[in-house]
Order: C-alpha cells, then structure tokens, then sequence
C-alpha cells in the first residue's frame, strides 16, 4: 500500500436503486470500476479528471431479467484489447459485456440457478459457481467442464495463477481445489457457509465465511491462519497488491483492513450489507452495500473527500440504528450502560465499540485512531429494556420486525420488515414479489412470520432454525459421481499371468507408424520431411497380440481349480476355443463365430473376478471381429456391456481385470457399433477410466492413454467441445501419474489429436498449464519418438 495513513472516505456513488451485489476493477479505461445490482444494471464508472476526486458513470449495461449477482473482467486478447465483462445473475445466465456497449455481447447458458460469482483466468477461461451446487468452465462461448462435487450451492470461485488449479467455496462449508476438471483436495475447517475466497500467490489463499471467520490456506491443504474480528457473515475479500495485506467486508456493516495478519482499521457503514470490495489501481478501495450506494475509500490526502462531505458521511452513519441482534452489542441492559462520560477515555484500538446511554437512548460509538476520537455509529434499538413498539428501521421506515432471512443455503440475505398491525399472508405475498421468489412458498413465510412474532421480540429470528426455506423448496441435489476413492493394488507377488504384456502392441498399419513398434520406425525420417506422422490419429489403435494355446491353456487350469459351482463344461471350453481360433486366426478354415458361441463368451466374462482374466483376454480378440462387434457393442447389448467392463475397472479392482477391461474397450472401436456405443458412454467411460492412472501399472498406463487415443481420434473432426475438453483433462491428469514412455507417447499424440486444428481446443489446452505440463519430454531421447511429438505438440500450442 502507499502508506500507513489510515483510509477515509473518497467518494459516495448513488449509482444504483438497489443492492450493489458485485464490483471489479477494469482494465479500460484506467482507474476504471465496474458494479452490478440487485436492480439488474451493470454500470462501469471512469474517474473524474474534475477536481471533486468523484466517479462518472460511462455506460449502464443490461441483459439480465432478474437481479445481477456478480461480475468479474476477462482480461485483453488480441480480439478484445480492452478486456471484456462478465456477470451472472439470478436468471441462472452469465452474460458477456465489450467495455463500451450496453448490451451483451453474447450470454452463457447452462447453469440450473442463480450464477452468484465469477472468475477470469488467462487465454479467456472464465470459472462460474452457483446455487445449483456446480462450477463451471467456460471458454470460447462454450461450457468445456462442469465441476460437480459440492452438495449445496457453490457461493465463490477463483481460478489461481498456476494454471489449471480452480478453487470453489461451498454453502456445504467445505472448499474444493480442482486440477484439470477434477477435484484434487477438499479443505474443511469452516463451520459455516464459504461466501468468498481471494488469491494469495500460486499457493495461498483467503476465504471467508458465514462462521465469521477468515482462513489462510496452502493449496496442499493445510490452514495456516484464521482471523477473526467481524460479528456477523464475511461476504467479501480482496487482497492488496503485496499479497500479504488485503481487506474485508460483511453483515455487520463494516470494512476492515488487514495489515500484517491483524484488523488495523474497521471502517463503519450507514447500510447493513457491505456486500463486496475490490482494489482499485490507485491502492484505494470500492465497496458495494445494500443501500444501493458505493463509496471510495482513500489513504491519500489528495483525494480524501472535502470536510463537508466527510461530516455528511458521518452525520448518515450517526442517525442509523442497530438491532444489536446483527452486530456485536450482545443483550443490552439500559441501568448497566455508562453514560457519556464514558467517551473523555479514549480507545485502544481502532474500530473499538463503546455503548453508552443518552437519556432513554443508547448510541453506539467506535474509536477511530486516525481522529483520535470517537465517532457516532448509531443508534441502538431492540435491548432487553426497550419499548417492542416501532423501534426498528428499515428504508427509512419504523416496524415492529425486520427479519433477516437466507434463501437457498445462507443466503443472500433479504429484510422481511413488518408491523404487528399487519395482515401476515399480504406482508409475506409483498416480500416475495418484491424479491421474485416463488408464491409457492407463501404459506412458509406468512407461518414464519406469524410463529416468530409471537411474545413481540424485537429483532431478527434467531439463525438455528428461523428460516422457512428449509423444507422442500431447498434445493437436494443428488449424489455426485465425483466421490470415487483410489483402492490399493492388492496384488504385491510377481509371477501372474499378464496376458499380452510382451512387445508393444500394434497397430495394422504401415512401417512409418510408430505405433508398431521400435523397429519399423526411424526418426530420421522425421527430420527429412516436415509431415506430422505423429497426429491427428484418427483411426484407432487397438490391441492385436495373441497367443491362442496359452489362453486357453490358462482358462483350463484355472477351472480344473475353481469351485464346482463355478466350473465350465466340455462344451463351454470348446465353444471358447472355437471362438478364439475364428477370432485370431483369420486364414483359418474355421467358420465365423455364431450367436450362440458369443453367448457363451458373454456368460463366462461374469467368471467370479479371480478366475475371468483369461476370459477377459478372448474377449478383447473377439469385439475385433464384425459379427462379435455388432453382437456385444449393439443397442441392446452394448451399454450391459460397457457396465461389466467399468465393473471391472474399479480402482480397488485387479490389475489384469483393469488392463483387460481396458484393452477390450480400445479394440471395440475395431467396428462402428463399438464406436457407436464408446461415443455414447465416452463421458462414464472416461471417468472411470481416468481412476486407473493413480495404479502403477505401465500396461494399464499404456492401454488407458491407447483408450484416450482412439476418442481424441474419433472426436477430431466433430467440434464437440465438451468431448475434447473431457480428453485434455483425463490427458492431463494421467501425464501428473504416467512414467512408462509408451503411455507418455501415446498420451502426447491424443493431446496432439485433440488440439490440431481446433483453436478452441488449443486455448483450453493452454488454460490448463498443458504447455508446462508436457515441456519436460521434449528433450527424451530415447525412444525419440516422444521428443519429436512432444515439440510437434508445444507447436500447436504456440
């Protein structure tokens, strides 16, 4: 910051009819800030070059049909140079502003509810959180992932420096770190709902919570430091440009500044909600409260409002009353109050609150250390002693009742004033238009109102319990699919069989393909031609290997050894055999495997999970085949057997029931049913799939990254986004885990196939740190062929 002068005010901006709910500092024009309401505008505001130090509104924005939640700033592209905004609202949208129109320049759909906050990262990412319990990852005008995992609404969102890492702050108290579209690590100490987060360095982070607490964290988990001084719900941080001080805003009316982990300054305002901050460029501080009002605060002398304004500001904050219920003034008790003498004492820290009685009156007042006096903050009304007769204000209004209520898990918080003179049902209809909520929750507001009036307690309804959206107007989602554990490998001996863990496996093609192999592929024939033999790779890969005798060899003594409930037949044993020789050895005289012969492959795939590897193995042979193919992979068949397979693909599983599973995948898309039915179920397949990186195991390592391959492969020319998105996470995440240079290598041409000629794509890619990720292989020496796709790649990525 500039200097240790204590901040005051700059500036009050009556910009907005409603709520400030969001603010963000632009790029363009300089000094420039914009906010979003409640009362559904977007306004950028640009400095006064004038002499009153104030703001002018360049521009109002609209486009949302319902209140404006949040905003943040994409930051400039060679398309944008200015920088583009962006801003969600409870119409469920986000739509995307230039800095110097009124309308969107496009709007992003998707979210299921209320879009509550915002996050820029580079290359144009743009990460949104909302009550619908999901984040999403926009790029491009497209949702590319949807981070599930959180079980109530997702209230903050921050993509950090390093790229692919997003942060998501949850009403379920919990915080999430996702890398590449999973979640890598979930951070628990909040004991209440998670309202903001703000970025430290490339390894820390604040956040801040309805528990009134603020928490310093390590991206590996571990909390360092928690700071308290608020009273009431933290809706707000931002962190100033040393990235050790930073700043906070709540329910309990007031700003505070933080200086070497310790509340310097408490900066009280006329407006219960201080609802955001941010930092201007200057080192002064921009807040938006529930008065509609945003003021500017200043450490520096040439920019501290005039003396008639600063006795304006606190004049308003002096007549402002408190329900001593929402701030920190606990149960009053009038004959225990000093009177105001109690000011000559001065105070011992800024911000201090001191009560005294005036009369029948109690005020409250604040010690300001940059004054050295006390400063009126309010009156305080609803104690213990008080009258429960009009003694609460709201908009200028006395009532009997104001209410805070939170709506869909801790907020936002909304006033329900009322007078006991009052029809309960008009008062609860009036509250719900006003705030556009459904009318199907009129019977629980009008009940609501009329239990918590009962005895005439002044002041809001007590937070356990008093909000009447706890039925079944919450929002439940269902179980995530994102819960999956990591099982150890059970098996520790060596000595089994692995079925084709010989030479490489192949691919039918030409001797150039260095998928067949290092002998059939010389790198020096790269560098005498400048064609990419590497990707795009679109036909598939699959697994060709096969040592039939051995096979079935392998199935007969392991069922000579299975109980006798699990035992095959002659029979069976010879179908299989019959099948296997149709299937692999196609210059045969063996006629083409039958219906029923299929039969009973499928059958013995469901052998108990010990014994079924071999099976496994004829299997992968036999969905080469066209008849098999059609057979296993066709509608009716084909999603059982998608299921069975990712049966056996589960992380607590066995290593060659894992491997195989994969491997008869790849070589399903031999055929075009089995393409058909892996392209349908790509989004499970891939999911489970990716699970199995965290094994070691290099032949479940390369038939996982052969698997990528063949999708990236089969996704190359279809502009599905959202597919290519899934490729270059799972890609992503297995390279964190992956060592075997062939799954590296096979890895690298599916990134390679996925980006080639899709700027999108290469954008996402780079958004997701792919560049650093992947820059150590491309000096491998051997085999070369990793080095030699791994520059092709970083080529694309250029």
């Amino acid at each position: 910051m500039a200097s240790s002068n204590s901040y005051r005010l700059s500036c009050s901006i009556p910009g907005h009819e409603m709520d400030v709910r969001g603010l963000a500092s632009a790029v363009f024009p300089e000094g420039a800030f914009v906010s979003v309401s409640r009362d559904r505008t977007g306004r950028v505001w640009v400095p006064n070059s004038s002499p009153d130090k104030g703001f002018t509104e360049m521009h109002s924005m609209s486009g949302h049909s319902n209140f404006v939640s949040c905003v943040c700033i994409i930051a400039p592209s060679e398309t944008y140079p200015r920088g583009l905004i962006a801003t969600g609202g409870n119409d469920n949208n986000i739509c995307v502003f230039t800095m110097d129109q009124s309308q969107p320049l496009f709007t992003l759909t998707g979210h299921k509810n209320t879009v509550c906050t915002l996050s820029s990262g580079k290359f144009g990412t743009l990460l949104s959180g909302s009550w619908d319990t999901t984040a999403k990852v926009w790029l491009n005008e497209k949702c590319m992932m949807t981070l599930q995992g959180h079980s109530a609404a997702v209230w903050a969102v921050v993509i950090l420096p390093e790229q692919g890492l997003m942060l998501s702050g949850s009403a379920d108290k919990t915080i999430k770190l996702w890398k590449a579209g999973r979640c890598e690590k979930t951070f628990t100490g909040h004991e209440d709902c998670v309202r903001g987060l703000a970025v430290i360095s490339n390894i820390e982070f604040f956040s801040c919570s309805n528990d009134t607490s603020i928490r310093r964290w390590l991206v590996t988990g571990e909390c360092v430091q928690v700071y308290y001084s608020h009273t009431n719900y933290i809706y707000s941080l931002a962190v100033f440009p040393n990235s050790q001080d930073f700043i906070s805003t709540g329910e309990d009316r007031t700003l505070r500044i933080w200086r070497q982990g310790e509340c310097s300054q408490t900066i009280r305002l006329p407006a219960q909600s201080v609802w955001c901050c941010c930092i201007l460029p200057n080192g002064d501080i921009a807040i938006g409260a529930s008065d509609g009002i945003i003021r500017v605060f200043t450490e520096a002398e040439d920019r501290i409002a005039s003396a008639e304004d600063l006795q304006a500001f606190e004049d308003e904050l002096a007549k402002t009353t408190i329900d001593p219920k929402t701030g920190d003034f606990g149960d009053i008790k009038m004959e225990d109050l000093p009177g105001r003498e109690h000011l000559v004492e001065p105070g011992n820290r800024d911000g201090q609150t001191r009560l005294i009685k005036d009369g029948q009156k109690v005020e409250a007042y604040q010690w300001s250390v940059s004054d050295d006096r006390w400063m009126k903050i309010g009156d305080v009304v609803g104690g213990s002693n008080q009258q429960t007769s009009k003694n609460v204000m709201y908009e200028g209004k006395e009532y009997d009742y104001v209410f805070t209520i939170d709506v869909n898990e801790g907020g936002p918080s909304m006033k329900l004033p009322y007078n006991v003179s009052e029809d309960p049902w008009l008062t609860a209809h009036n509250f719900l238009q006003k705030n556009d909520l459904s009318p199907m929750f009129l019977d629980q507001v009008a009940n609501f109102i009329i239990e918590n009036t009962k005895g005439h307690v002044v002041g809001p309804a007590q937070p356990a319990g008093g909000d009447p959206f706890t039925g079944g107007a919450r929002y439940i989602p269902g179980a995530s699919d994102d819960g999956r554990g990591f099982g150890a490998d059970p098996f520790t001996g060596s000595g089994r069989y692995i079925p084709g863990s010989g030479p490489n496996p192949s691919a039918p093609s030409g001797v150039a393909d260095p998928f067949t192999g290092g002998g059939a592929y010389s790198s020096a024939a790269l560098r005498q031609t400048a064609t990419n033999i590497y990707f795009p790779k679109t036909d598939g890969v699959t697994f060709e290997q096969a040592n039939s005798s051995q096979i079935i060899a392998k199935v007969k003594e392991l069922n000579g050894g299975a109980p006798p409930e699990h035992k095959l037949s002659e029979e069976i044993l010879e179908s299989l055999q019959r099948l296997l020789v149709s299937v692999s050895e196609p210059n045969s005289s063996m006629s083409p495997p039958s219906i029923q012969e299929i039969n009973v492959l499928w059958k013995a795939s469901h052998w108990p999970e010990d014994l079924v590897f071999p099976i496994l193995d004829i299997m992968r042979l036999a969905v080469r085949h066209p008849q098999v193919n059609e057979t296993l992979c066709g509608e009716a068949e084909g999603v059982q057997l998608c299921n069975h397979l990712l049966s056996l693909m589960r992380p607590e599983g066995r290593p060659a029931n894992q491997m195989l599973a994969l491997r008869t995948l790849c070589n399903c898309f031999s055929g075009r049913h089995g393409r058909a039915l892996l392209m349908a179920q790509r989004e499970t397949v891939l999911s489970h799939a990716a699970d199995l990186a965290t094994i070691c195991n290099k032949n479940i390592h390369v038939a996982l990254a052969t698997l990528l391959l063949n999708y990236a492969g089969c996704l190359h020319s279809q502009p599905d986004l959202e597919a290519k998105a899934q490729c270059l996470s799972v890609a992503s995440r297995a390279l964190e885990t992956v060592q075997d240079k062939e799954a590296v290598f096979r890895l690298l041409v599916a990134l390679g196939t996925t980006v080639a000629s899709d700027q999108t794509a290469q954008d996402l890619a780079r958004s997701l740190g792919v560049n650093s990720q992947i820059s150590k292989y491309s000096s491998v020496s051997d085999p070369s062929k990793v080095a030699e796709c791994c520059q092709l790649v970083l080529k694309e990525l250029q």
